[in-house]
């Protein structure tokens, strides 16, 4: 059966190339990626070792998780100096260094930057309790009294995104409860101030000080987050954020003056541009009801991306991929830039698991769809972002025990329910039994979380071995993305296809087509495919399967 095209529903863009529009970067999480110390804590050190088998991969830069000053309640994101480096991650010199190696081998670096709050251990905190209400140094926070008989109930009804009240309440310096300051994480995690103008010319001077260190670009931390609703009113629907794990309060998230900040930022980062050619990128986790409002985030004098969530929380389904891609394709690529493409981050399920994987081993329904979702996402037009572990098939570790969780989800709500160590485990390198090579500590040394005994069945050296492992197919497809012509700017054509069959056409013919069923179909274009997700016989692609073919456009 062959498949015929409808008319021409892509966006073709008519705009200058720039290195990020269509980038693969690799999220490095830096404590899970690999340990040069012993200590069972990856660091920046690691990280550097790491990157010749990056390169190999083939992306196009990385993503560093915070490795600031931090007291780890939230594994960095309660950041205590945002222009350090933890001593548990290094020092300013190794990262030095970790700069210099990637620029050697063309990998863009770009961090992880944390402006909507900051630890309670940071100077500014503990300044603002120290010198009380009216002041100030309260005034960097949200800082208000309570409500009713001697202010002892929050000075609202919000609730934090995880667990618990949004509000805590300090003691002052007089040893008398005090006022409540807000959190929309956990109370180590007070929210800045951003309608202070101090708070915002701080971040100014953090983008600066490792812009001057050589970074490309920032991945900015809750970026549709920053400001709240002046009046810090009650919510109608108070436990949205708590219920959902997600920043959909509206009056805490999502209002009209952060786009102010990402203009100042952007600026910024043209003006460095401007000094030596070199663009920076600033990429938003943007998480808003719409992909309309999404793209606001990204129109030409704000962010350059912004993470695009809608695959990540797809069904497995045709009819929903189809929708999702053409509502993004429509609204964001429509701003002039392009689709941010994420499957999978630190803070969810992992990919193999979400689609289906019930054992511990790497084959299944689940491993299947990760597969041809991989695939799928590298056919896009766009830029993708791939967590750490994904190119080894990684399933989600699932059982480990309550006394080593540290996920602050876990800790204020005493629920598994979507806590994320699960996806955080120290990557396995190589050998048959844990540490896996990921630490070179003595004999006996311990991943900060332990890794399963089949994590053996993902190991580096054996994907590296096996070409048929998820590490080639991804290899595999990032090396023909980079060398097709048919993957240059431009949209896609949706083609007709059998039901449960998702196909479309980029540039000169380029196909790509996924078998979202279970049962076999025939195959959209003749002939010996580029890359597939699994075998291609006789000319039928079976389920849970996607491939590429190249193909006589004008014949679709």
């Amino acid at each position: 059966m062959m498949l015929t095209a409808p008319a021409d529903n892509g966006l073709p863009l008519r705009v200058a190339h720039h290195w990020w529009r269509d980038a693969v970067i690799y999220q490095v999480y830096v404590r899970s990626f690999l340990d040069s110390t012993g200590d069972g804590i990856g660091d920046l050190a690691g990280v550097r070792a790491g990157l010749p088998y990056l390169k190999k991969l083939g992306v196009d830069g990385i993503w560093l998780s915070p490795f600031y000053p931090s007291p780890q309640h939230d594994h960095g994101y309660d950041v205590a100096d945002y222009c350090d480096v933890d001593p548990v991650f290094g020092d300013l010199a190794e990262f030095d260094l970790l700069v210099t190696a990637a620029r050697r081998l063309g990998v863009k670096v770009l961090l992880d930057i944390v402006p909507n709050h900051c630890s309670s251990e940071h100077v500014w905190f503990r300044e603002a309790l120290a010198a009380g209400p009216g002041s100030v140094a309260r005034a960097r926070f949200h800082f208000a009294d309570g409500r009713g008989p001697d202010g002892e109930e929050p000075p609202n009804n919000w609730r934090a995104m995880f667990g618990g009240p949004a509000w805590s309440r300090v003691v002052e310096a007089d040893g008398t409860p005090g006022q409540w300051y807000l959190h929309m994480f956990t109370p180590e995690q007070p929210d800045l101030n951003w309608r202070n103008p101090e708070v915002g010319a701080h971040f100014e001077h953090v983008l600066r000080f490792w812009l001057d260190r050589g970074v490309d670009g920032f991945r900015i931390d809750v970026a549709a987050g920053l400001f709240k609703h002046p009046e810090l009113p009650d919510s109608p629907d108070p436990e949205a954020d708590e219920r959902t794990r997600d920043s959909v309060n509206p009056l805490a998230w999502n209002q009209p003056e952060v786009h102010d900040v990402w203009r100042r930022w952007r600026a910024v980062c043209e003006e460095y541009a401007a000094r030596d050619g070199r663009e920076r990128l600033l990429v938003g986790e943007v998480s808003v009801p719409t992909p309309r409002e999404h793209a606001l985030y990204v129109r030409p004098d704000e962010l350059h991306q912004a993470f695009f969530f809608d695959l990540l929380g797809a069904p497995w389904d045709a009819d929903a991929f189809q929708k999702i891609i053409s509502g993004a394709m429509q609204d964001i690529a429509g701003t002039g830039s392009t689709v941010t493409w994420v499957l999978n981050n630190h803070d969810q399920v992992r990919t193999v698991t979400r689609y289906g994987e019930s054992g511990t081993g790497g084959s299944g329904l689940g491993s299947a769809r990760a597969r041809a979702a991989a695939l799928l996402m590298m056919a896009l037009p766009g830029s993708a972002y791939i967590y750490q572990g994904e190119e080894l098939g990684l399933p989600e570790v699932v059982d480990l025990p309550d006394d080593v969780l540290t996920d602050p989800i876990f800790r204020r709500t005493g629920s598994r329910k979507r806590i994320r160590d699960g996806c955080r485990v120290p990557l396995p390198w190589s050998g048959h039994a844990s540490p896996f090579g990921f630490t070179s500590g003595t004999e006996g040394a311990r991943p900060w979380l332990p890794q399963p005994e089949w994590f053996a069945e993902h190991a580096t050296d054996r994907a590296l071995a096996d070409t048929r492992s998820f590490w080639h197919l991804y290899r595999d497809g990032l090396q023909l993305r980079r060398g097709l012509p048919q993957f240059a700017e431009g949209g896609l054509r949706w083609l007709e296809s059998p039901p449960e069959v998702l196909a479309f056409v980029r540039g000169d013919g380029l196909v790509c087509a996924v078998n979202f069923g279970t049962g076999p179909v025939p195959a959209p274009v003749a002939g010996t495919p580029l890359l597939a997700s699994g075998p291609i016989v006789n000319g039928v692609l079976p389920g849970s399967t996607a491939a590429w073919w190249i193909s006589d456009s004008a014949a679709l």
